[in-house]
């Protein structure tokens, strides 16, 4: 342990940017890319890393007052002892087993800057946690053994920083239980940048180092839930922090926090210079606000299912910027809690509560690159609308989520090469007619080869596996291999005014390739 540990921080010291390259390169779809941007269903594995008492209640039961995190925690007499029990036994194999049966292929693990102590002492320095690096010591190399778990499962993990230096927002899953927040100070801004740089390098030591090679790391997420007093310094501060990791990792995708403003920083998304995906975290709560709790259950299932409501046009708007420039929206937390003021009167409680969670499945499904449940479990069990085990075992979730063939689907089929040429046949005709209405010059040749290359790529996805067992991966971030492919295809043919076709004909073979995977294996 310890000699893989000094690898790391020799690293962390002398590591310089990356080797000059793309930043995406699409050949032969390789495990990386797969688990990358494929569809993610995923559960938040909270309460695990980031503590938080109304989850886990255990590792409280020492902790110094007011007991609402992980400072209280690491300040007890036994901490170390408390924390590492904690993590050895919170989540194990059989865990992350029964996700992988459910169709589970993503985890978002919440971290805490304090958590990489290991990897590199000063980072908690003149921080609140400063003197106690050797109480979370053990973290760094338990999140290593985590990812590797994860990856004997074909599960994919998205490293989320809740707690920043400083405190990014007031909340006690910040790091500590103080309310005043100290992110946006210079020196602090400055760790931040240090500490997401020590989580890439090291990212880029297990890639290389790790037997086998570690390729399920599918992002990491600059803050958690930021509340800013200035929006103007966030957004400076993430084009900081993004163009600093890009000279690092030109290809790992970085998620950032939409602050619930998705307009708004999906427009920031479009501002920024081009490289590998942004990926714009929204997370989705209707138990909170008074009009939350005012509003009956039905009410709020309706609104996520009526396209003429706020929240689908949302969505549909944002999703649709973020996918023109490469990005994807994700909601990277979400539930089945409603307000017991949402569930009054003669209502079947469990019937509501499923069709709540379904209304958000199927506007996830439809607008979003993927999607992340919080949380997965809860110590005391019970609890359908925040812990995902409980509302499975219930019924109120989906026993399974995702896509499951029941017929061998080979990698070569004849069958297939028929239906492709048909399928081709049915959307050029559409193409052509529906813009024959409209006079003009058009180059309907490369709507036929967008929907090939689409067609190709979305069974690249589907065919192949990344695990143990089956794993079914769809391409989920359209975005940004629609805008690779457009290039290359420019590249190849010229680019001209009708590059559009190319991309209707990519997305629509995307389409209809998973449609003809339902259909023809499932």
């Amino acid at each position: 342990m310890s000699a893989l540990l000094g690898k790391f921080l020799n690293k962390v010291k002398h590591t310089g940017p990356s080797q000059p390259g793309t930043s995406m390169e699409f050949g032969d779809v390789a495990d990386e890319q797969i688990y990358r941007y494929r569809k993610q269903r995923g559960v938040n594995l909270g309460s695990w890393f980031v503590l938080e008492p109304w989850i886990t209640e255990t590792p409280f039961a020492q902790a110094v007052p007011p007991r609402q995190s992980d400072l209280d925690v690491a300040k007890c007499p036994r901490a170390k002892e408390v924390l590492e029990r904690h993590w050895d036994t919170w989540i194990t194999n059989k865990d992350f087993e029964w996700l992988a049966i459910r169709g589970i292929n993503a985890v978002r693990i919440p971290i805490g800057y304090y958590h990489l102590s290991s990897l590199d002492r000063t980072l908690l320095v003149g921080t609140d946690f400063h003197g106690l690096d050797d109480v979370f010591e053990g973290a760094w190399i338990r999140l290593v053994r985590t990812v590797e778990t994860a990856q004997l499962y074909g599960i994919g993990v998205l490293f989320d920083l809740h707690a920043a230096p400083g405190k990014q927002n007031q909340d006690s899953h910040s790091g500590t239980s103080s309310s005043t927040v100290l992110f946006t100070t210079r020196a602090n801004l400055e760790l931040t940048v240090r500490v997401l740089r020590t989580l890439l390098i090291a990212f880029r030591s297990l890639r290389s180092e790790c037997k086998p090679p570690i390729t399920n790391i599918i992002g990491i997420e600059l803050l958690n839930e930021p509340k800013p007093s200035s929006h103007s310094t966030l957004k400076n501060w993430y084009g900081r922090a993004i163009k600093e990791l890009r000279t690092l990792d030109p290809g790992l995708p970085i998620y950032i926090s939409d602050c619930w403003m998705s307009d708004d920083y999906a427009h920031f998304v479009k501002s920024l210079p081009e490289s590998a995906p942004i990926c714009l975290d929204h997370h989705l709560y209707r138990c909170f606000t008074q009009g939350d709790i005012s509003t009956p259950a039905a009410h709020h299932s309706m609104s996520l299912m009526d396209p003429n409501s706020p929240t689908p046009q949302t969505f549909a708007r944002v999703a649709s910027i973020l996918e023109g420039v490469g990005g994807a929206l994700v909601v990277g937390e979400w539930s089945g809690a409603l307000n017991p003021g949402s569930l009054q009167g003669p209502i079947d409680q469990r019937e509501e509560r499923a069709r709540y969670i379904a209304a958000q499945l199927a506007l996830f499904e439809q607008n979003c690159a993927g999607w992340f449940f919080w949380t997965y479990k809860k110590e005391h069990h019970g609890d359908q609308g925040w812990s995902f085990r409980d509302a499975v075992e219930a019924g109120v979730f989906p026993d399974r989520v995702g896509v499951y063939p029941i017929r061998n689907a080979p990698a070569a089929d004849p069958d297939r090469v028929g239906r492709k040429a048909a399928a081709l046949g049915r959307a050029i005709g559409q193409h052509t007619s529906y813009w024959a209405q409209y006079p003009g010059h058009y180059e309907h040749w490369r709507f036929n080869k967008g929907y090939d290359q689409g067609w190709e790529d979305a069974y690249r996805f589907l065919l192949h596996n990344v695990a143990i067992h089956r794993v079914v991966s769809e391409l989920g971030f359209q975005g940004p291999w629609k805008k690779k492919r457009a290039h290359d295809h420019g590249v190849e043919n010229g680019f001209g005014n009708n590059l559009w076709e190319y991309e209707h004909g990519y997305v629509q073979g995307i389409r209809d390739a998973n449609f003809d995977f339902q259909a023809a294996y499932c």
